[in-house]
């Protein structure tokens, strides 16, 4: 995984895999994964499954050339609510997007490194 800045501000890790190279073969099965890792962990809750790229073509919006599917799977890891503050930073979102070869995995930086390192384990468990 890499780590850029996006936007001057925003910690973003990203893994681009390409297709070839995973263990599952579609965006449908990429997402199962995903939810399927949230429901055995034993503080996080999915919450949703968001059809971005749906909802963008619905409002006629700008696609990058070359995306065919984007989702982001939402969730929690809020085992405790220490302030207010803590609550602009959940829930959390894995984004994924589909190329023709390839599928990219993004999310912002946890504040919680332990919780950061699970979520670079589930992304990087795709690798066959």
């Amino acid at each position: 995984m890499k780590k850029i800045i996006f936007m001057d501000r925003y910690p973003i890790y990203s893994l681009e895999l390409l297709k070839e190279e995973m263990r599952v073969s579609s965006m449908d099965e990429v997402a199962a994964y995903f939810k399927d890792k949230i429901e055995k962990h034993p503080v996080a809750k999915f919450i949703a499954l968001f059809d971005h790229y749906a909802h963008t073509k619905a409002l006629e919006g700008e696609i990058a050339d070359g995306i065919l599917d984007a989702r982001n799977i939402i969730f929690c890891f809020g085992p405790s609510i220490p302030n207010t503050k803590v609550l602009a930073l959940r829930p959390r979102s894995i984004g994924i997007c589909e190329f023709k070869d390839k599928i990219v995995i993004e999310f912002m930086e946890a504040p919680r490194e332990e919780i950061h390192q699970i979520m670079q384990e589930w992304a990087k468990g795709l690798i066959k």
